[in-house]
């Protein structure tokens, strides 16, 4: 999907040196953009809020419905960061369900600290469904912990976990998947964050993770290993904690695009599939101009779409790092759009995405 090919009746931006887009350029309020709509609520009958992974089921078994959208929510209904336990099943129509609810002391496996989920949300076409935890106790980051991946069945059912030293404070996910394996590549934000306090550390990673997929036993993980390292991370009161993001895939899969959000830089990694060592903080193919916190990240018709935690704008940038366009989607709270966007994704040309700041499902086309 181009930005620019969308439906666009009130947007306003200029190009400055180097493709960077102009500090005064601005996007259409949401309130009265045609683009825009809200589809659902993402809050489920327990209270939980704060939505923040977004994956579309690409085949219907159990309880999952293909083409419907599944939520994570990492808040509880006390608002208590890393505390969400739900998520929810949304079809394109606004028809919402409960997938899971997920009891921490009901795991088939180890989740150091608890039940708080993250962004990092993906299903495969055998029916699993993939969802990282960064869990806390009290809503702060003091109380954060190392957490794990949790594997359910598509009934909601969780039959195992992923954890363990690699695995620390997994925070957002891509994956591949082949149908009899596949890939997960997941962002880490807890190496040495919290003892940081509040200062900024480097010990951000993304990891690979390999499974063997089959529809009948829970996949198996084969190998994990580190592919990018010393990203910037830090705790924060409001954010609970900031590191890298969003991740991508390009179409040949031969380049891992990651928001490293506390840079405002959008970071390439190349040959993810079969690198055996770290990228480090990988190449550097856009940073700043538009970029203002970025944090979730989906590729679209080659472009990489981004989201901005300070502002609530989507920004377009093309492979060569040109910023080609700036949506405004979330215009709520002083300062506008602020924290509200995390989890998007791109189907067929429509952008869905959820927005924190009213607890709903959008999309926008």
């Amino acid at each position: 999907m181009n930005l620019s090919q969308l439906k666009i009746w009130a947007c306003a931006a200029s190009l400055v040196a180097a493709g960077a887009l102009s500090a005064q350029a601005q996007g259409p309020r949401l309130s009265n953009h045609p683009g825009i709509s809200v589809i659902a609520s993402t809050v489920p009958a327990n209270g939980d809020v704060n939505p923040y992974g977004i994956a579309r089921v690409p085949k219907s078994s159990g309880s999952l419905v293909k083409g419907n959208i599944l939520i994570s929510n990492f808040n509880n209904g006390s608002n208590l960061q890393g505390t969400g336990t739900t998520i929810v099943q949304i079809a394109p129509d606004g028809t919402f369900s409960l997938f899971a609810q997920i009891d921490a002391n009901n795991l088939p496996g180890p989740c150091p600290g608890g039940i708080g989920l993250t962004t990092a949300l993906a299903v495969l076409r055998a029916g699993w469904v993939i969802v990282g935890s960064l869990p806390t106790t009290d809503g702060t980051s003091a109380t954060a912990r190392a957490g794990c991946l949790l594997v359910l069945d598509n009934m909601g059912n969780v039959v195992e976990t992923f954890y363990g030293s690699l695995i620390n404070g997994p925070w957002d996910m891509t994956a591949m998947d082949s149908g009899s394996s596949a890939t997960l590549f997941v962002s880490n934000v807890l190496n040495g964050t919290v003892a940081g306090g509040g200062n900024v550390v480097h010990g951000g990673t993304v990891l690979r993770l390999t499974l063997n997929v089959s529809s009948k036993t829970a996949p198996s993980l084969q190998s994990i290993i580190v592919i990018g390292s010393g990203f910037s991370e830090r705790t924060d009161p409001g954010a609970l904690v900031i590191g890298p993001t969003g991740l991508g895939l390009d179409a040949s899969a031969q380049t891992l695009y990651v928001a490293d959000s506390l840079n405002n830089r959008i970071a390439a990694i190349p040959v993810p599939l079969t690198r055996d060592t770290s990228a480090g903080t990988g190449a550097t193919v856009t940073q700043g101009g538009s970029l203002n916190d970025p944090l979730g990240l989906t590729v679209a018709n080659g472009n990489i779409l981004t989201v901005n935690g300070n502002n609530g704008f989507l920004v377009e940038t093309n492979p060569d790092g040109e910023q080609i366009k700036k949506i405004l989607l979330d215009s709520s709270g002083n300062p506008p759009g602020a924290g509200a966007l995390f989890g998007l994704i791109d189907v067929n040309g429509s952008l869905y995405y959820v927005d924190d700041a009213t607890n709903t499902l959008n999309l926008f086309r």
